[in-house]
């Protein structure tokens, strides 16, 4: 039976960051990525400042991937548009080349990079793959987003969280110009729908919605049918340009952090924290829980109390998030925008509260 010291499951922003770290601490990781080629997932497309910092730390230039700039939030519902000033510039960039990027530098870094296969179920520090074949290892990082590992299951309530939706929009002249440099947020009872310019020329439209709103649309089409109906801003965004087919991720645990793991095990990414969409600071989790487990793990720590410490340092933006993700999917909103009209400052002020890095 294979052993490896450091074992890695899932080759996103999380496990990618602590393959590159714990290669760089002399160590040689053992990371699994079921994915066989280059792909764009469900979320990620925003990279905030603290985003950036950490792949610049990782030896990652975002702008020399072709990432878009953003420098502006627009926030829109039924009645009212809202436009802050971000605090500081963040950026567009699409999951298929960051995940790339990072990968790419964990292989050289030092850790050995096993594409194509999947990681079945986990007993303790023992994996199972598709194929049969078993693997020990002195420690577990568990980096596999928002999908469950049997045997490894997160101890979040899944049944009634939010869908996670995305496509591509390829826009027009028009569409391209009013959102170079935005990240433009949609509200609506029930969820909101986020745009920003990716690296690509695409529009990266993403949807978070209620189970609810999803059940009675009948579907993730006519559920967008049913928002351009009920959002004319919306609805102009998306016939200026063309909407490719629809992705989706079901149970999303917005505000679930990992309080507890197993000896030797770490939860990285959203098996660590899963903060609302909205605050576009998931990256900046995955990239920071990875980065910092390696670093626990290089110098001996073990992994309950890194995994608590980590609970607690993500407990204010996640927090934070969740209040302003129910604040934005109810009527209430109409009042916050009102607000944040009159002080334009607020938006800035939320934004930098739900960095883990802020």
């Amino acid at each position: 039976m294979r052993r490896a010291a450091a074992l890695i499951v899932g080759g996103g922003p999380a496990g990618a960051a602590a393959a590159i770290r714990l290669g760089q601490g002399g160590a040689r990781p053992l990371l699994f990525e079921r994915n066989a080629a280059p792909r764009d997932v469900v979320c990620g497309g925003f990279l905030g400042w603290d985003s950036l910092a950490a792949l610049h730390r990782l030896g990652i230039d975002p702008g020399a991937l072709g990432a878009r700039p953003i420098k502006r939030l627009r926030l829109v519902s039924s009645r009212r548009t809202v436009e802050a000033a971000l605090p500081y510039r963040a950026a567009g960039l699409s999951r298929r080349t960051l995940d790339e990027a990072l990968l790419d530098a964990a292989a050289r870094a030092g850790a050995e990079i096993v594409r194509g296969r999947t990681v079945r179920a986990a007993d303790s520090l023992r994996i199972r793959l598709d194929d049969g074949e078993e693997i020990v290892a002195d420690a577990l990082l568990l980096a596999t987003g928002k999908h469950e590992m049997r045997g490894a299951e997160r101890d979040a309530a899944i049944a009634e969280a939010p869908i996670g939706l995305r496509a591509a929009l390829a826009p027009g002249r028009d569409l391209a110009r009013d959102l170079d440099g935005w990240i433009e947020l949609h509200l609506f009872d029930g969820g909101y729908a986020g745009l920003l310019i990716q690296d690509d020329g695409q529009v990266n439209l993403c949807l978070s919605a209620s189970r609810a709103r999803l059940k009675a649309a009948g579907g993730a089409e006519p559920l967008v049918r049913a928002l351009a109906a009920e959002l004319p801003a919306l609805a102009a965004r998306l016939e200026a340009g063309e909407v490719g087919p629809w992705s989706a991720v079901a149970g999303v645990p917005y505000g679930w952090r990992a309080r507890r793991t197993g000896r030797d095990v770490y939860r990285l990414g959203d098996q660590a924290a899963v903060i609302a969409s909205l605050a576009g600071d998931g990256i900046a989790i995955a990239l920071e829980s990875g980065r910092s487990a390696a670093e626990a793990l290089l110098a001996g720590r073990a992994a309950p109390e890194w995994q608590s410490d980590f609970a607690r340092r993500s407990r204010r933006p996640i927090v934070i998030a969740e209040a302003l993700r129910r604040i934005a999917e109810r009527p209430v909103r109409e009042a916050a925008l009102l607000l944040l009209r009159a002080l334009p400052g607020l938006a800035a002020r939320g934004a930098g509260l739900t960095r883990i890095g802020g």
